[in-house]
């Protein structure tokens, strides 16, 4: 009970917040690392995903890499880092949180356009579409939902997993755990902690909301296409009365 105690002070003093070095400076920068990774991880693993996805080649290839990339530690890149050019820093953590957040964009994306039904993509390519628009208004569309997913996991993850940026001077709310623990300060370690898991809940819920907004025909059929309604029954039988 001492520990949630201390842990419930630190987090009630106004002074631990406004401080230089305190929680809002320390999650500002958490935030920027995180956003920054997932960002650079969006950059590579997006667009690779689209087109081994569209083009149905390179499944055993996505696989491994999504496999080989997870079996690497973060905190092992970023001692590798330390030995290179890279150093320590908020660059060495960006790129090393990068690289924890490609395998589950790169793999959901590749599964969610192989996903689509290929008689929508016949039939989008018998109505005139070219491959360019195939891709980002017929299959996109349709794989939104696990591409999202895949972006919300890597989120979280990398949300999570940049409390360890402190370790090589990155910055972020790890710096509250790290200081606490060099001070025997358990309750602040707990305190800090919960923040980092309360930023990943948020993190996971924005995103999630986001999701739903951004999933096309969630509620409502495609006719054209031979979609379903959200009840999973044909757009035509969710029409008629019963």
């Amino acid at each position: 009970m001492n520990l949630l105690r201390d842990a419930w002070v630190y987090l009630n003093d106004p002074y631990n917040w406004t401080r230089d070095r305190g929680i809002l400076e320390l999650l500002g920068e958490h935030l920027r690392i995180s956003a920054s990774a997932v960002l650079v991880a969006l950059v590579v693993a997006l667009p690779v995903g689209m087109l081994l996805g569209h083009t149905g080649r390179g499944g055993g290839f996505t696989v491994a890499l999504s496999n080989v990339s997870r079996a690497v530690p973060t905190l092992a890149l970023l001692t590798v880092f330390a030995v290179t050019p890279i150093g320590f820093g908020p660059t060495a953590t960006t790129i090393a949180l990068a690289v924890f957040a490609v395998p589950p964009i790169l793999t959901n994306t590749y599964v969610g356009f192989r996903s689509v039904d290929r008689d929508v993509v016949e039939a989008s390519r018998a109505m005139g579409m070219t491959g360019r628009q195939v891709v980002l208004r017929a299959e996109l569309p349709l794989a939104t939902p696990l591409v999202m997913t895949g972006i919300r996991t890597a989120t979280v993850q990398v949300v999570a997993t940049a409390a360890l940026a402190a370790l090589v001077a990155g910055g972020g709310l790890g710096g509250i755990i790290t200081l606490a623990f060099a001070q025997q300060d358990y309750g602040v370690v707990l305190a800090g902690a919960f923040l980092v898991a309360l930023l990943a809940v948020l993190s996971e819920a924005a995103l999630a909301l986001l999701a739903r907004l951004v999933t096309p025909g969630r509620r409502f059929a495609f006719p054209a296409f031979g979609m379903r309604t959200a009840s999973g029954a044909p757009p035509s039988a969710a029409a008629r009365p019963r």
